[in-house]
């Protein structure tokens, strides 16, 4: 098996491990996870479960984005990022991934701290792009006249920093040079290669280790209210049949077609079978008539803490 990079599309220390891999040419498994329902696969690799993880080849695992973005690049750096490097690459990204990085997360998402006031925390970030603004105004670069490992492990942030107040961010006077840099590299086809297929794909990866089920998204929404789910299949239920239908990640392509394909609101239930146990819920492989094909059956109701993520299906 190839190199496998778990990643999370908005999240700049991904981007950043993304933005590295495609520069370095190097080809690996994305596999797109949510992060409030991390595959066992993730948490074997790396315990501390954030993202991005790089699994390589031979079995290392990278934990770090700097680390992934190095690895890459000292195997292959055509754009020269190392070679430019220059002894404040360290505290220029310790500068954003320590102090700019706390502040822009209290500007973007205040309700996850507590008490504070995100624009204090907007102006103190800001104190620290005036001083980025500075260094690019000596060649357009963080550190001269060529851009090196310094500006694209930054610039996912400083673009994060934009998207969470656009208007605000153009108004703001004084930052003429650093938004022309944001500005290039928001239009570079590197980071076009890197948001769009196949790392565009917004659906999770699905690991071989759950379990899944469609539902119909009205289906769904009663077993909310009911707090348990009691649908074998499309238009029958558990008393019905007996058990719940469900398939291995593998199999979903043909359940939709076989009998969901006209469905435009379908869920996809994504279960963890070790919940199931938990709760007595019997999973059992059986063939299905006709095939022989072995799909798992839930021999009971299914729990909905069982269900570790809910998405609208997509092939």
């Amino acid at each position: 098996m190839g190199p496998v990079l778990y990643s999370f599309r908005r999240c700049p220390y991904a981007m950043r491990a993304r933005l590295a891999l495609a520069a370095a040419g190097q080809a690996v498994e994305l596999r797109e996870v949510a992060l409030k329902a991390k595959p066992p696969e993730l948490l074997e690799a790396s315990a501390k479960g954030t993202v991005p993880v790089l699994v390589q080849a031979d079995g290392a695992v990278l934990e770090e984005s700097l680390e992934i973005m190095r690895s890459a690049l000292e195997q292959a750096d055509p754009l020269g990022w190392l070679q430019a490097e220059r002894a404040d690459t360290a505290a220029l990204i310790a500068q954003n991934d320590g102090p700019f990085k706390r502040h822009l997360d209290r500007f973007k998402y205040p309700d996850r701290y507590g008490e504070v006031h995100p624009m204090e925390h907007r102006a103190a970030a800001l104190v620290i792009l005036r001083e980025w603004e500075q260094r690019l105004a000596v060649g357009g670069w963080l550190l001269g006249a060529q851009a090196t490992l310094a500006d694209w492990a930054l610039l996912p942030f400083v673009r994060q920093f934009r998207l969470a107040d656009p208007d605000g961010f153009a108004a703001e006077p004084g930052l003429e040079g650093l938004k022309d840099w944001l500005a290039r590299f928001e239009r570079s086809e590197l980071l076009a290669r890197v948001m769009d297929s196949p790392w565009a794909e917004r659906r999770c990866w699905r690991s071989p280790r759950w379990l899944y089920h469609l539902a119909l998204a009205a289906d769904w929404q009663q077993a909310r209210q009911l707090g348990e789910y009691r649908i074998s299949t499309r238009g029958q239920s558990l008393e019905q049949v007996g058990f719940i239908h469900a398939s291995y990640a593998h199999q979903l392509e043909g359940t939709h077609q076989r009998f969901y394909a006209d469905v435009s609101d379908l869920r996809l239930l994504v279960i963890d079978p070790t919940r199931l146990a938990a709760h007595g819920i019997a999973v059992r492989p059986e063939a299905a008539p006709g095939s022989g094909e072995l799909f798992p059956h839930l021999y009971g109701p299914l729990p909905l803490d069982a269900v570790c993520l809910v998405e609208r299906y997509t092939r």
